[in-house]
């Protein structure tokens, strides 16, 4: 470590520490929408089985919370980030320059993304990732050339699928859920049609051919929403033909409004995400501000407990919300109580 970031490290937790006597005393927290659900739980669970208060959880997306995180050390700043994606290069350089130098990453388990529609609307029940590009990438591979996106309707590419306009109201960018829907759906199903061999055939590069495959088309036929689940629940509701990208924990919610999708012939539930079956799945984290361990009262014991064996085990209350349990829990375990950062 360099003199100068080792001095304005000493300095920003010196200030830390000077205001630790009047320190807030309850843990706050911010980030993923769909971490958000398992976090209030054990929260909640925390404040009623801890001599500590309740921790404070607020939601935003991942990349607002992680933003959040970074802004700085000291009590006006959260504690743990929710990140339903790996925390980036771009957000430790972040970090960093605002004196946030150590980092703890916490991975929760996992969750799967799924596909849903009304339960009485068309037959959306089966998809590969060639239809979802197909229906919503700007541009498409159609008769062999590449051309901005000419469909309109599911069975226009697909026969199997029906006859319905195509609407689709997906994470925004500021989402977690928004990165896997890139990597693992838009991506897979540009590389499935032959999309991208023809793009670097016509002269994009390999890194400009990824960046064609995952733009979404607009015209109201995508519609990103920046808000949690809830919206998008709600627009689906009041469009018969929509389609919406869900967490695999929301979904089995609000199975009586909904009805899921397979991708690849395999339906989205535990199982499948736990055996790897199920292609649509991610992990899950949380990031917490070493700097405040020690400073912020109940902090570490906070974190602890959500990724206790009681919690976010298989037979853990996490479990019955749809949260699958990380095989390397321990390992996580560990890494807490040793407080190792990144």
């Amino acid at each position: 470590m360099s003199i100068m970031k080792l001095t304005a490290t000493t300095a920003v937790l010196a200030a830390l520490t000077a205001t630790s006597a009047t320190a807030r005393d309850n843990v706050q927290v911010a980030g993923s929408s769909t971490v958000l659900p398992y976090a209030s739980i054990v929260a909640e669970a925390f404040g009623e089985n801890f001599d500590f208060p309740t921790p404070v959880v607020e939601s935003g997306g991942s990349s607002a919370g992680l933003k959040r995180f970074c802004e700085g050390v000291g009590e006006n700043t959260i504690d743990i980030a929710n990140s339903s994606r790996p925390i980036r290069e771009s957000d430790i350089a972040l970090c960093t320059e605002n004196g946030v130098n150590d980092i703890i990453e916490v991975r929760i388990g996992y969750d799967g993304i799924v596909f849903a529609s009304q339960i009485d609307g068309p037959a959306f029940t089966a998809f590969e990732a060639s239809d979802i590009f197909n229906a919503l990438g700007a541009t498409v591979l159609v008769d062999g050339e590449v051309v901005a996106n000419p469909y309109t309707q599911w069975a226009e590419f697909n026969a199997e699928l029906p006859a319905a306009d195509i609407l689709a109201f997906i994470p925004g960018t500021k989402h977690g859920t928004r990165e896997v829907f890139e990597d693992k759906v838009l991506l897979q199903g540009c590389e499935d049609t032959g999309a991208m061999e023809a793009m670097m055939a016509g002269g994009m590069s390999e890194d400009d051919a990824e960046d064609a495959c995952i733009e979404v088309r607009g015209n109201g036929i995508t519609v990103d929403i920046d808000g949690d689940y809830t919206e998008t629940l709600a627009r689906v509701d009041t469009n018969p033909n929509g389609i919406g990208v869900f967490g695999l924990a929301f979904y089995e919610n609000n199975t009586d409004s909904l009805k899921v999708a397979t991708i690849g012939g395999v339906e989205p539930k535990t199982e499948t995400i736990a055996s790897g079956e199920y292609p649509v799945s991610r992990p899950l984290f949380f990031f917490i501000k070493k700097a405040h361990i020690g400073v912020i009262p109940g902090l570490k014991e906070f974190a602890e407990f959500f990724i206790s064996d009681e919690i976010a085990g298989p037979s853990g209350p996490l479990s019955a919300y749809g949260l699958v349990a990380d095989p390397e829990l321990s390992d996580t375990q560990a890494t807490v109580a040793n407080e190792d950062t990144l």
